[in-house]
């Protein structure tokens, strides 16, 4: 649910990464935080293990651009893949906005894949929250692996509807292709959803009232 504070009048929105252990999810982060200007992103926050495996989140906000006045920023999260962080996942993905599920590719890791997926869809559930009303980027990453996972099992797997991203994490090949697809999906689905509810709160300069920019969800 995107948060609007109307005293620094921000809209916040959350896009969270979803995926198996060591699918990439991590490693999508730590490239859009080395290639984004400092300017534009704040501070990365890393909770790991003493094997320095990711079992909480990590956090990057990332501005964008402006709703009726209101600055925008996206808030990045991934999950722990490990069966054992269940209840964390939970936690992380409350009050998404968007999810990235990130695939891998790599030969074996078909099927831990698709139970990440439906335990994704599952622990949305159990948080009251349809996991048919959250925009999903599908990004197949490690498709430079040797006898890579071909895509279309994986749309299969998933039932895609929308367009897929085949990726390198490591090099950086698709993840910005992914991430601005499902911000610009966000903002649609925001923009789209308070668009009725402002028609009788638009003022007389023809902007946007605060009230207007109220979560709907």
């Amino acid at each position: 649910m995107a948060l609007v504070n109307h005293d620094s009048r921000e809209i916040q929105f959350k896009i969270v990464y979803c995926g198996a252990p060591e699918c990439g999810k991590t490693t999508n982060l730590h490239y859009i935080f080395r290639q984004l200007d400092p300017r534009w992103r704040g501070d990365m926050v890393t909770v790991a293990t003493e094997q320095n495996r990711t079992i909480s989140f990590d956090f990057l906000p990332v501005h964008s651009t402006r709703i009726a006045g209101y600055e925008t920023k996206f808030q990045l999260y991934t999950v722990p893949g490990q069966d054992v962080m269940r209840e964390t996942r939970k936690s992380v993905l409350a009050g998404v906005d968007g999810i990235v599920f990130v695939a891998d590719s790599s030969p074996g890791r078909f099927e831990p894949s698709v139970r990440s997926y439906h335990d994704c869809r599952q622990e949305l559930s159990e948080i009251a929250i349809d996991p048919r009303r959250i925009p999903i980027a599908f990004q197949f990453n490690k498709r430079d692996a040797h006898r890579a996972t071909p895509p279309v099992a994986f749309d299969e797997a998933f039932n895609v509807s929308s367009p897929s991203f085949l990726s390198c994490a490591v090099s950086g090949y698709q993840v910005f292709a992914t991430l601005d697809w499902l911000t610009q999906r966000v903002l649609k689905g925001f923009h789209a959803s308070n668009t009725r509810r402002s028609e009788s709160r638009i003022g007389v300069e023809g902007k946007l009232s605060p009230a207007s920019l109220e979560p709907s969800y």
